[in-house]
């Protein structure tokens, strides 16, 4: 259990470090943060915080950097949350102002992440409300290829298209009437296993033909759009130079594998009031291990979280700042989408 001096000694490294990006000696602390010690006892506390494994020293004679584990308790000892400027208060409520509809929801969102934090920025999308099949449209695009539109009560439409064995047209409109009768009025769970009942009970020749197209309507009722993210401030990676040269391969690639973005978003708190922090070692992605991950759940309906945001920095970051930037983001936004005016 570390006294106060030492948690004390721990915080300013933390500070000093993250401003300077350079090792921290104990005279230095003493001349910044009006540490009422002699520098011998602050090498003393910084030793012992070293032994701990809460500091390391990355050459004789050098001062010491913070661990992840370092770091985790800084975080953890934090208490209250820096507040943000009356600025960037209203800077986030300019910022989404006049945002229409969901995709520009989440695409505003992240750039304001990245441009407040300064680190990578990633959104996920809410999951929708469930919306009933009001019809299923067939249009033959060529032999044996169908475009599949689904339309749903609330009146969104998607399509794909889909390979199955050549019909004539009397037999797209027979395959449509089916589909239709199966999940028309439906909720998209529902749906999804009434179409599969109805194919089992067609005749093997019947099932053969329209099984394709009974699979593709369930990728389409099944697809949800929180499994798609948004990423905002690639080329803050620029800012960390050859110190992040090693993480920016790594990165790179996990916006390009979206289902990376999402484990890393997945275990954010399932309270919006709070924020979760992954640091180092901690995250569930082996090659982002020298990075922080900083989340939020927010949601466009008070009952439940249904998605998160956060940062991907290094994890020499401003954790004070960043925690208050992803947490007033989060509320604000989960308010906006309720139609909300004050999201402070």
């Amino acid at each position: 259990m570390l006294d106060d001096r030492k948690v004390a000694v721990l915080r300013a490294v933390v500070v000093d470090y993250v401003q300077s990006h350079e090792p921290v000696g104990s005279r230095a602390l003493v001349e910044r943060h009006g540490l009422d010690v002699s520098p011998a006892t602050i090498r003393n506390d910084m030793a012992a915080l070293e032994d701990e494994g809460y500091l390391t020293q990355p050459h004789t004679s050098a001062g010491r950097v913070p661990t992840d584990k370092g770091y985790r308790l800084f975080v953890d000892k934090l208490g209250a949350i820096k507040p943000l400027s009356p600025a960037e208060r209203r800077a986030i409520g300019s910022f989404m102002e006049g945002a229409l509809d969901i995709d520009e929801i989440v695409a505003r969102t992240a750039r304001l992440l990245a441009l407040l934090t300064h680190q990578v920025a990633i959104v996920q999308y809410p999951a929708p409300i469930p919306s009933r099949v009001r019809h299923v449209e067939l249009v033959q695009l060529a032999p044996g290829r169908l475009l599949v539109i689904i339309i749903r009560a609330n009146g969104s439409v998607e399509q794909r298209a889909v390979e199955c064995g050549a019909m004539t047209e009397e037999g797209v409109a027979k395959a449509r009437d089916w589909a239709n009768r199966a999940v028309s009025g439906l909720s998209p769970s529902v749906a999804i296993t009434a179409i599969g009942d109805a194919l089992e009970k067609l005749s093997a020749p019947d099932r053969l033909q329209v099984a394709p197209l009974v699979r593709i309507v369930k990728q389409m009722l099944g697809a949800s759009s929180s499994e798609k993210v948004v990423v905002g401030g690639v080329p803050n990676l620029a800012r960390f130079g050859a110190e992040y040269e090693a993480m920016i391969e790594p990165l790179l690639v996990a916006i390009e594998e979206q289902v990376v973005l999402l484990r890393l978003l997945g275990e954010a708190s399932r309270d919006s009031e709070e924020v979760t922090v992954r640091i180092g070692a901690e995250n569930p992605y082996t090659p982002l291990r020298e990075t922080s991950v900083v989340t939020s759940a927010y949601s466009p309906r008070a009952s439940s979280d249904v998605a998160a945001l956060g940062v991907v920095g290094p994890t020499r970051m401003d954790y004070p700042s960043t925690i208050a930037a992803v947490r007033a983001v989060a509320r604000y936004v989960s308010r906006f989408m309720e139609g909300g005016s004050d999201g402070h």
